[in-house]
């Protein structure tokens, strides 16, 4: 896939659609892209929230979401209810999918990998992002730009897992993984470039499955065949990124934010790692990449 939009429409086609349990539901984004969701046939919902404010809200901004045949409306008391019930329709079987609404990332998280009946595997989380980029023609997806902060080198390997299982989902079968650092060389003073060498040999000696992962190597070598080209890189890898591994939080976050701002391009993201993938959007985030995001989510949901 080129674009989002084919992100989208490749959701739409499932055989059959996934169901999205939304904790927090009464907000006017989080409905505006469910509306968006259920007009292209991608999911059903059912949407978790406080009677009287997601009526309001409803009733208000989308009214024709009420009595629509495909969202079902939970009545919750309070932030914590909504939570707890959204995530147990998941837990369940009952919906395949969780979705933060109206609520805090980390209320809805600490929910969410209870032990009791949460969505704990044993794996570690880590957010995956697939963007579209003017002047590209691809797909690509940053991880981890939201929870792992310093990640070890174990932990690494289990983000790229997580990225590659999202990628796939999107249709690309054997993704090319670039661990990202400053330099292609190994410096025994840059953490990111032994992580990055040892992250390669692990792919090679088949710990680190269903992809091609080389570096170290700087962004630009990652996704600019010329680039590599005048530095001599001739690896697999070279100028070929499907997914840029960020060493650390911060710099994933900073690629993640720079593409957005800088670079204006679209964006879905999800939690990857959980016995179900979750949808958890910022704020600031407008309807469309809420409904880019569901829709990576409910691809992930059927792989």
């Amino acid at each position: 896939m080129e674009t989002l939009s084919e992100l989208v429409q490749q959701a739409a086609a499932l055989s059959d659609r996934p169901c999205t349990a939304v904790a927090c539901a009464a907000d006017a984004d989080v409905l505006e892209s469910v509306e968006l969701a259920v007009t292209r046939g991608l999911a059903t919902f059912k949407l978790y929230d406080d009677k009287k404010q997601l009526q309001e809200t409803i009733q208000s901004k989308y009214p024709q979401l009420a009595n629509h045949p495909d969202i079902e409306l939970i009545y919750s008391e309070g932030m914590q209810h909504s939570a707890q019930l959204a995530v147990d329709a998941v837990s369940t079987g009952k919906a395949q999918v969780l979705m933060k609404g109206n609520l805090p990332t980390a209320a809805l998280m600490k929910v969410a990998l209870r032990k009791e009946a949460g969505l704990r595997t044993g794996n570690v989380l880590s957010h995956v992002a697939a963007f579209e980029i003017p002047g590209f023609n691809k797909l690509y997806f940053v991880t981890d730009s939201a929870m792992s902060i310093l990640p070890e080198l174990q932990v690494k390997a289990q983000i790229i897992q997580n990225a590659v299982t999202v990628a796939r989902a999107c249709g690309i079968d054997v993704p090319v993984v670039v661990p990202l650092a400053a330099v292609e060389s190994v410096n025994p003073a840059m953490q990111a470039t032994l992580d990055a060498a040892s992250l390669t040999m692990m792919n090679q000696r088949g710990q680190l499955k269903n992809c091609i992962v080389e570096g170290p190597m700087a962004l630009d070598n990652a996704i600019s065949p010329e680039a590599a080209q005048h530095k001599g890189l001739s690896g697999p890898a070279a100028g070929k990124a499907d997914i840029l591994v960020a060493p650390n939080l911060e710099a994933g976050n900073i690629l993640y934010k720079s593409l957005t701002y800088f670079a204006r391009a679209k964006v879905g993201g999800i939690i990857q790692g959980a016995s179900a993938p979750i949808v958890v959007t910022s704020r600031a985030d407008n309807a469309e990449t809420k409904l880019h995001s569901l829709a990576l989510a409910l691809l992930v949901s059927k792989n």
